[in-house]
């Protein structure tokens, strides 16, 4: 119960779920540098383009915007935003990522960025893309859903 407590959403790819039909959800750390752990406290990030890519045998974030920290100096200051950030997942996690990329019409997505006891956690799922038709029929149940919310407040 007080476990809940200690996660702050940083930051959420809504559009991945209306883009894709999410499956199998991994939790995984990211290796981050310097400022860029406080940028991410500030919410500086974007994860509207970020997927995941197993080079290797290990998992790396690609396409995810983590901003520049105003504060921050030396090196770590001139990192590029955009640049490819190490995933810490397991071994077995990796495996399952990777047997499932190997299908047909599945990637990896970035879902949400949060934190969780001071520590940068990344959502990552396994998707496969929707069609036009499947996107109509989201938007339609959603309004549909809400409605039938409207019309049982009203009453």
């Amino acid at each position: 119960m007080s476990r809940d407590a200690s996660i702050k959403i940083v930051a959420q790819n809504r559009r991945a779920s209306f883009e894709y039909e999410l499956g199998e959800r991994f939790e995984a750390g990211i290796a981050l540098t310097g400022g860029e752990i406080k940028s991410i406290r500030a919410g500086h990030v974007d994860l509207r383009d970020a997927y995941v890519f197993i080079r290797n045998g290990e998992a790396w974030l690609l396409q995810a915007h983590i901003g520049a920290y105003a504060l921050a100096t030396g090196f770590s200051a001139a990192a590029d935003e955009r640049r490819e950030r190490k995933l810490l997942l397991h071994k077995k996690e990796i495996a399952a990522i990777m047997r499932g990329t190997e299908q047909k019409g599945y990637t990896t997505v970035a879902t949400k960025l949060y934190l969780k006891n001071g520590r940068a956690k990344v959502e990552i799922a396994l998707a496969r893309g929707k069609k036009l038709y499947d996107k109509r029929e989201t938007v339609a149940k959603r309004d549909a859903q809400r409605d039938i919310e409207r019309a049982l407040r009203e009453r």
